[in-house]
């Protein structure tokens, strides 16, 4: 008897055992479909317009716009740069592979304790990739000085870009004494908390953003200060500064952006906007447009796109990083660079369409408030042409580059305005 009792025990462990399995696998199975329906549920919140949904845009001839020479020099230009940036991207992966593979070794006698030696070795990688980039920068900016799209000197574009390593440095070099002293603390569950942090880091960031922008002074014409007035309370966000902001001599692009939150907001104009090229009701387009990213909250839109980017982005840096012992090591501090990089890389297509949708809501809220659609046209010519840029790109370079939609695409929206406001 006392062999089959054991073995009845025995069984009954098994199947309790396997009972207790099945439930936590089920636990784990429906607490990632309600994870997933929550992210899906915010990516629809966050991806709502106020572009009509039966919006259809014609399709734009742009030799009508363009004339045949510029739509060639601007689509080479294009191509170009283009084809640059992916070769850069190639390079900036290929340096990481090898980064991730061996450079842990190089602060294997590191005295700066676990986290100083990631920040370090975080410090190093920023540096390699600086390296690795530069080439592919001097060759965008030979370039683009053979158009006179630019005067910078190659000096300055090379210290320009360092500098600007340097401030993401700082912003990385804070991202990893986070993660490293979660995964100290939490090991495997660190990327939980993590996510928020940074996504309320990145709020911070967007809140103190206008102080931080050099060489800026209040908009002096009085006719656009009245126009600007006047579009803030037609778009309901009065009270919204704008600012022009003294670009370098060597920047020649017309641009202009919204930026900060609530008390902060401003839209700030370059310089190179309002230095006579472009007439009153193509700057009061500009203008209403980028009043157009204040009014539908596209700034804070753009932290909770952000935010759910890290929550699937972290946890899988938290499970590759498990390969050299965890995010709490210094030794997997390369590794997870790789990992970010080719995320950020992966998901450029996304990031850029999500870009397109909100540019084209602010494009329709500038509409909606000037009911100029000849300026805007006007405008957008003036725009392509200033930068050299191409009208109508081939799909691939749309997909993967275009933040903005394209020329063709902002003029058929002002022809499908001028349609329905006729239509009404």
């Amino acid at each position: 008897m006392a062999p089959s009792a054991s073995a009845e025990i025995a069984a009954r462990g098994w199947r309790g055992d396997a009972q207790a399995t099945r439930r936590r696998l089920l636990l784990s199975v429906l607490a990632f479909a309600l994870a997933a329906a929550a992210w899906a549920w915010a990516a629809h919140e966050l991806w709502r317009s106020s572009v009509p949904a039966g919006l259809s845009l014609t399709q734009v001839d742009v030799h009508r716009f363009f004339s045949a020479s510029f739509l060639r020099r601007s689509a080479s230009f294009e191509r170009f740069l283009e084809i640059d940036g992916v070769l850069a991207d190639l390079v900036l992966v290929a340096v990481l592979v090898a980064y991730a593979r061996g450079g842990h070794r190089l602060m294997r006698e590191s005295a700066a304790g676990r986290i100083g030696t990631g920040i370090l070795l975080g410090m190093l990688g920023f540096a390699l990739v600086w390296l690795a980039q530069a080439p592919f920068e001097l060759a965008a900016v030979w370039w683009e000085r053979g158009h006179h799209v630019s005067r910078q000197g190659y000096v300055s574009a090379l210290v320009e870009s360092f500098l600007a390593l340097g401030g993401q440095f700082v912003f990385v070099a804070l991202a990893l004494a986070v993660t490293m002293a979660l995964a100290g603390r939490m090991r495997r569950w660190w990327w939980l908390p993590a996510a928020p942090l940074f996504a309320a880091l990145a709020l911070l960031s967007a809140l103190v953003s206008p102080y931080l922008i050099a060489k800026t002074h209040p908009l002096q014409d009085p006719v656009l200060v009245a126009d600007a007035r006047e579009l803030a309370a037609r778009e309901h966000v009065r009270g919204t500064r704008v600012v022009v902001q003294d670009v370098p001599r060597a920047v020649t692009d017309p641009n202009a952006e919204a930026v900060g939150l609530g008390p902060t907001r401003r839209v700030v104009l370059w310089s190179t906007l309002t230095d006579g090229r472009f007439t009153r009701p193509e700057i009061a387009v500009v203008i209403a447009h980028e009043l157009g990213h204040i009014a539908h909250g596209h700034l804070l839109k753009r932290v909770g796109w952000l935010a759910l980017f890290l929550i699937p982005a972290t946890a899988l840096i938290a499970l590759v990083a498990r390969r050299r012992g965890g995010l709490g090591r210094p030794e997997a501090v390369p590794l997870a660079l790789l990992v970010l990089v080719v995320l950020e890389l992966a998901t450029l297509p996304l990031r850029t369409m999500v870009s397109r949708h909100e540019e084209a809501e602010a494009d329709w809220s500038a509409l909606r408030a000037t009911h100029d659609p000849v300026a805007a046209r006007s405008l957008f010519r003036g725009l392509a042409t200033a930068s050299l840029g191409d009208p109508d790109p081939p799909a691939w370079s749309y997909v993967l580059f275009a933040d903005h939609p394209t020329i063709a695409q902002r003029i058929a929206m002002t022809q499908a305005w001028e349609v329905r406001s006729h239509a009404r």
